[in-house]
């Protein structure tokens, strides 16, 4: 891409500032940077998610002060609708990014906004300061998501280009190194010190993120903005074909993370009434969802070195075939869980065990799916538009997340009791899941895309669905 006809004015040529990979077959430099700043910006983001939940449920007040907790239900709803706007609020960033900013000012600003985001939960604990305090949120780490994922690859020239899949599980890896420690951490800082100290850390996290970032400026490679340009590019010729071969992906995928994000709602409430004592400790509820990101550390380097490797020696293991999988695995965790619910229905008192059995299979189900769907999204992506189209992956995420809040909505009774009780509500995500895991399967084999590369001319694919499975 040139960048003399694609500067826009507000954002001048400058010499500190390099637009172009270098040629080399090493990493580049600003890799570092960008892997702190999205670790302790999980961290921020997760440590607030993972009491959000127990926060509406036990320690939300009124405006005079007096304890004004949520139903479960509407804690549910209020969660995943937040998710949603989360992950909705993508496809403005990569327009801002793209069209206007730039990814390295994209990311930078909306960090400020998240911050402030964090700041509003902090000093005020009734329904108006989480309203602000999420909204902000929801706007400063939506925006950013697309950005920071395809500033990851922006990074990478053709000769260093074998490196991408590697520093996408590393940056993997750092959303969950920064997930897991604030999962054990901020609701114990919840119990012990209140809501305001709960926030306050990963609001401190999120600061941090943000200083790490600006850090980088000059070791990163800026991709300019496109200007108006960017809104032809991302809806006709190659890139509205790259996005129409790409939404039936995403609309399917939106169904694992209508399952997947449950995690932070449904299956903290069910945890409530299991037995959380492990080797003589009793965890709190909210910190059961460390299992996810401990896994994943695990799991990352476990599929890539060995379960990968060992699978395609006996069939070629592309992308779609391992979201795929991803997908019927995510059915067999959710069966679990409504085992689980039926258990505690019936009277019991299950061990914790049980979830974390859970959380194993729908953490193997992540890497395949979601780690993917990264990798495969950026290599899919005209480079005029990566933005956008990681803009439309997150959008998944955001339906997903409709599609739950949905489900809460409807089947939820006026005296807070619910149309789909006990195991019922799992079994119904676990058949929805099924159903969209078959139809996946028929879109794999459809498939017809084109690799591309930020320095490199369009990689064209072969033309039988297989190997173009394989980017």
């Amino acid at each position: 891409m040139s960048t003399s006809d694609s500067t826009p004015p507000d954002q001048p040529a400058s010499p500190k500032y390099r637009d172009q990979p270098e040629a080399t077959t090493g990493m580049p430099a600003g890799i570092p940077y960008i892997i702190g700043n999205e670790a302790a910006e999980r961290f921020s983001f997760y440590g607030m998610r993972s009491i959000l939940t127990v926060f509406m449920t036990t320690y939300l007040l009124n405006a005079s002060g007096e304890l004004d907790p949520m139903s479960d239900e509407d804690a549910k709803f209020w969660g995943h609708t937040f998710i949603m706007a989360a992950y909705f609020t993508p496809l403005l960033g990569a327009f801002l990014a793209d069209w206007l900013l730039g990814k390295y000012r994209t990311i930078l600003y909306l960090s400020v906004l998240y911050c402030l985001g964090h700041l509003a939960l902090a000093m005020n604990e009734t329904r108006f300061g989480l309203a602000v305090g999420l909204g902000l949120i929801a706007l400063g780490t939506g925006a950013i998501k697309p950005c920071v994922s395809a500033h990851v690859g922006d990074q990478f020239g053709t000769k260093n280009s074998h490196l991408l899949a590697k520093v996408f599980g590393w940056f993997y890896v750092a959303i969950n190194l920064g997930s897991f420690f604030s999962t054990l951490l901020t609701p114990w800082l919840l119990d012990k010190y209140g809501s305001q100290v709960a926030f306050g850390v990963p609001g401190v996290l999120m600061a941090i993120a943000t200083l790490l970032f600006w850090m980088g400026r000059n070791k990163f490679i800026h991709i300019p903005a496109r200007g108006p340009s960017v809104f032809k590019d991302a809806f006709t010729g190659i890139g509205g074909l790259a996005l129409l071969n790409l939404i039936p992906v995403y609309l399917l995928v939106a169904v694992f993370w209508s399952l997947f994000d449950q995690t932070a709602t449904s299956w903290v409430i069910q945890a409530e009434s299991m037995d959380r004592n492990v080797f003589g400790f009793e965890l709190l509820s909210s910190q059961i969802q460390a299992a996810n990101p401990f896994l994943i550390l695990i799991f990352v380097p476990l599929f890539s070195y060995v379960l990968y490797p060992a699978i395609n020696r006996v069939f070629t293991l592309t992308p779609l075939r391992k979201i795929s999988m991803g997908m019927f695995l995510t059915v067999s965790s959710f069966a679990i869980i409504a085992l689980i619910e039926q258990n505690i229905q019936d009277g019991g008192t299950p061990s914790i065990t049980w979830q974390v059995l859970a959380y194993t299979i729908l953490t193997a189900a992540e890497v395949m799916v979601s780690i993917t769907c990264l990798e495969f999204s950026y290599t899919q992506a005209p480079n005029s538009i990566k933005s956008i189209i990681m803009s439309f992956y997150l959008l998944s995420v955001a339906l997903g997340n409709f599609i739950a809040a949905g489900v809460n909505a409807i089947i939820s009774n006026a005296d807070g009791t619910s149309k789909l009780p006990g195991a019922t509500y799992y079994w119904f995500f676990a058949g929805l899941m099924l159903v969209a895991a078959c139809l996946f399967i028929f879109v794999a084999l459809i498939y017809r895309g084109k690799t591309y590369i930020q320095d490199d001319e369009t990689l064209d694919a072969e033309s039988t669905a297989e190997s173009s499975m394989t980017a």
